[in-house]
């Protein structure tokens, strides 16, 4: 069998929602889908539908989007991310909240780590704390959308529920690892490391990328390969030996640039099949 993944699918964008329509189906493999798949429930649920019957299982991860309270939505933060993992189970896909499976590919036996971490606005300049960050991003003219449309109910602040979630992360992982000996792969939709989160033409919305404490995950947490999104620039990178695959397949005019061979899902295991990146 095959892991494979992708990101940022957007299905609210109809060239994007007729994409997903015409992928390929792939009957004995998993398939990550790492977060951004929409902005409702609805946009969810079509895509669970439409590739659950295609994949062995789906894996999900929350992306900001689909953490995002449009007008007249009742629900937000923590019981909008709740309804999110329902949706999931209704159509048998794994979530953070579920155990984390162990899947043979290559001979090898990986345990898949689904992640929900989001961010903490700690990646900016040494010595900041989040008010300065998020004045220093808005300075360069960037506000990202979340900050009137991601809600942390019940916690304080966003950096709050971050710390939260990555506390019961780690918690979870090591647990984990204490049956398992061998590597992980970690799925998260936003970048585990601060030197991943670069955006050439919107240097600064690097602050709503992830959170320091993520940043030695991959090698604490034994993964043989690390899948993100969020950043809509797909590459593949290795840190400490370890894969680093971006997944994004982003809007219309990123993916119609970014994808000429027509190859919008990127394989994660095996391994031993890939070029180096």
């Amino acid at each position: 069998m095959k892991l494979w993944a992708i990101s940022d699918v957007h299905v609210g964008a109809p060239e994007n929602r007729a994409l997903i329509e015409r992928l390929p189906a792939h009957p004995e493999d998993w398939l990550v889908l790492g977060g951004d798949v929409g902005e409702t429930l609805g946009h969810l649920r079509f895509v669970l539908e439409t590739l659950g019957p295609r994949f062995a299982r789906l894996i999900w991860v929350p992306g900001n989007h689909e953490l995002w309270t449009l007008p007249g939505g009742l629900l937000r933060g923590e019981a909008l991310y709740r309804e999110l993992v329902a949706l999931c189970r209704r159509h048998g896909a794994l979530t953070p909240e579920d155990p984390y499976p162990v899947i043979q590919a290559g001979g090898v036996p990986h345990l898949l780590a689904p992640l929900f971490t989001l961010y903490d606005y700690s990646f900016c300049p040494d010595g900041m704390g989040p008010e300065a960050a998020l004045a220093w991003a808005v300075e360069s003219g960037v506000v990202c959308a979340d900050e009137t449309m991601l809600w942390p109910d019940p916690y304080p602040s966003r950096q709050a529920w971050c710390a939260a979630r990555c506390e019961y992360s780690e918690r979870r992982l090591s647990e984990a690892l204490a049956t398992h000996e061998g590597p992980t792969v970690l799925i998260d939709h936003f970048p585990l490391r601060r030197e991943l989160a670069v955006l050439p033409l919107i240097p600064r919305f690097s602050i709503w990328c992830g959170t320091r404490r993520t940043e030695d995950w991959h090698r604490r947490f034994r993964a043989s390969a690390v899948v993100y999104g969020h950043l809509h620039i797909p590459r593949t990178r290795k840190v400490d030996g370890v894969r680093f695959q971006e997944a994004s397949l982003g809007y219309p005019r990123q993916w119609q640039r970014a994808y000429p061979d027509r190859r919008y899902l990127h394989q994660v295991l095996p391994a031993s099949d890939l070029p180096e990146p």
